[in-house]
């Protein structure tokens, strides 16, 4: 079955930096763009970037353009989000996302993400 499991997150000062990941198992992972949103609390969910199937094409919020990267690795089922220049209001779970795959979208388990001093 479809598997996305994050990783990399964790407590940062503001202006660092982390790179989160997320390894994907369950289906044909080239053929598929991938997503990353992010969640505060008390908010809705929000896209962060997505980047095509090959990689050709990536896209972000206008709240993280300049400061995070998409990209992802098809010989290693990953994508990946580097996020530099990390802000209080990055603050938040972050979440792999694929879909849809016959109808259905697939969400990872998230990955927090805490920017404070």
């Amino acid at each position: 079955q479809v598997q996305l499991v994050e990783s990399g997150g964790g407590l940062v000062q503001p202006g660092g930096s982390l790179r989160l990941s997320c390894a994907a198992s369950g289906f044909t992972f080239s053929r598929y763009s991938m997503r990353w949103y992010r969640q505060a609390a008390g908010k809705e969910r929000e896209l962060v970037a997505g980047i095509t199937s090959a990689g050709g094409v990536k896209n972000y919020a206008d709240s993280v353009k300049g400061r995070f990267t998409i990209s992802r690795d098809n010989a290693k089922n990953t994508v990946y989000l580097q996020m530099n220049s990390l802000k209080p209001e990055d603050t938040a779970v972050y979440y792999c996302n694929v879909g849809p795959i016959l109808t259905q979208n697939y969400w990872g388990q998230g990955t927090q993400v805490t920017v404070s001093s």
